[in-house]
């Protein structure tokens, strides 16, 4: 096998056989006079009607007012339960809205009622017939055609169990789809949060623009890069860790407030909180600096919020109540790091020798190349990062650890940068944006010297950027907010990939 070909799966005993039953179903189904292959997989059905509009619309009618009206209705969807009971069934199908249940009977239907028989669970179903209420109430669709769609050739999961498998869910979110309604919930809320956010930034006049996916040279963030080759220019390109630098190549062009919300690559590790694809929403807004980044946060937050829990200042997340009043909290990252390290020496904060001991003393990495801000940036994701469960800004973030914001006007050491943090994971990044040319070319020259020393995550040095900034950008500001991570909390979902539809995964093991 090539190292290119990815293994394939080898199929159960036992679900080879329930395989092989299917297909042979399916060939019989060709084989019936008159049929041409094709039409074992229909596409001439139209349905008229969904399960879930139907329920609301007559979740008040009466059986007797239901039989009155004699309501026709076109549905289809795929079957997920079927109970044949000699000359009457039921079967229940599902639709993206919902479920209802068709009663089929054998007097209406004749020799397809003989052939529903043989349908399987999971098989796709179409029916016309009308609506009446069981004598336990169920609204349900007595069926006067029924027609088979699409045949299943694999089982469905059990109905009582379901995909509780955690990495198959992740290999065939189709069938975790199929049979799970909570997932489907949760994909669905993410794509209403994900279309509320674009509204809010609509709607405060942020232009949506789309930047490179493959570019010549990664930047906008301090991470390992993908590599790629275009053929036809053959030039080796990388793709994109974060649309930064070419949002802020916008601004200078004129459009003053853009945003993307982009799909990002990074060549890193995989956790609950990590995968090597994920979703941004970044921004860029000239005239305005951090603070007014702070307060849009919190804004985009709570609108957010509305979306799962409209009017809510409180959510639960896995187990624990978060409290989402405004103002959040907003602390520097000496006093996190000083309020979480009981015996530290505020005073030696920037003293590269006493920071050295004292990762040491916690058990904090670093390198010998690292001086006091990536020193106190070690110590803080080390001690106070997982502490901040309520919504907290961490401001002021030094200068070394910042290469893309500005400089602190009272104290250059330090950035007007922050990150929001809740339930212990950064949610967002933003910063007062560097716009000096020769600072940021300076700053772009210590990345490159960190690149040479190893460091696989520092930056290259883009000299077209620094050519952008040189026609001047007006005072800007940048925020990125992590969707995946944001959905994760307001979905309640404890890992990354359980908000991703197709999460990265190993190959199947032989």
């Amino acid at each position: 096998m090539s190292e290119k070909t990815p293994p394939l799966a080898v199929e159960p005993p036992d679900e080879n056989k329930l395989i092989a039953e299917r297909r042979a179903k399916l060939t019989a189904i060709r084989e019936q006079a008159g049929l041409a292959k094709a039409s074992a997989f229909p596409n001439d059905f139209r349905r008229t009607h969904y399960a879930g509009e139907l329920q609301t619309a007559h979740a008040a009618s009466t059986a007797e007012e239901l039989e009155a009206q004699a309501i026709p209705v076109i549905v289809a969807g795929r079957m997920l339960a079927k109970r044949v009971m000699g000359k009457a069934s039921f079967a229940t199908i599902a639709d993206p809205s919902g479920r209802i249940q068709l009663f089929l009977q054998g007097a209406s239907l004749a020799e397809v009622y003989d052939q529903f028989k043989s349908w399987d669970v999971g098989d796709t179903l179409g029916a016309s017939g009308t609506l009446f209420r069981t004598r336990t109430g169920e609204l349900s669709v007595k069926v006067s055609s029924l027609r088979l769609l699409a045949k299943s050739l694999r089982p469905l999961p059990d109905k009582w169990h379901g995909l509780t498998d955690v990495d198959t869910r992740y290999r065939q979110r189709y069938v975790d789809l199929i049979v799970n309604e909570a997932s489907r919930a949760v994909f669905e809320a993410r794509t209403r949060i994900v279309r509320r956010l674009r509204s809010e930034l609509d709607s405060r006049g942020f232009l949506e623009v789309e930047t490179p996916m493959m570019q010549p040279i990664p930047g906008g963030a301090a991470a390992k890069p993908f590599v790629t080759h275009h053929n036809a220019l053959d030039m080796q390109l990388y793709l994109r860790i974060a649309p930064e630098l070419y949002l802020k190549r916008l601004v200078v062009g004129g459009f003053e407030k853009v945003y993307e919300i982009n799909r990002n690559f990074r060549n890193e590790g995989l956790s609950t909180r990590h995968n090597p694809e994920f979703t941004m929403m970044e921004l860029y807004w000239a005239y305005a600096d951090y603070h007014d980044l702070m307060d849009l946060t919190e804004q985009l937050l709570i609108a957010l919020v509305d979306v799962v829990k409209p009017g809510a200042r409180q959510m639960s997340y896995q187990g624990r109540d978060y409290s989402l009043a405004t103002p959040f909290s907003r602390i520097t990252m000496a006093d996190a790091i000083v309020q979480n390290n009981p015996g530290i020496d505020a005073a030696r904060l920037r003293d590269v020798e006493y920071l050295r001991g004292w990762c040491t003393k916690i058990g904090a990495k670093f390198d010998k190349s690292d001086g006091a801000g990536k020193l106190q940036t070690h110590i803080f994701d080390h001690t106070a990062e997982h502490t901040l469960l309520d919504p907290t800004f961490i401001h002021a973030y030094p200068a070394e650890v910042s290469p893309l914001a500005r400089a602190n006007d009272a104290d250059p050491f330090l950035t007007d940068r922050f990150e929001f943090f809740l339930s212990g994971r950064e949610m967002a990044n933003g910063f007062s944006e560097l716009n000096d040319p020769e600072d940021q070319a300076a700053r772009f020259q210590a990345q490159v010297a960190r690149k040479d020393a190893g460091d696989d995550e520092a930056m290259f040095y883009d000299a077209d950027y620094i050519r952008a900034l040189e026609y001047g950008m007006p005072p800007t500001a940048g925020l990125g907010i992590g969707v995946d991570r944001l959905v994760m909390f307001l979905t309640d979902q404890a890992a990354i990939r359980d908000v991703l539809l197709f999460p990265q995964v190993r190959h199947e093991a032989t």
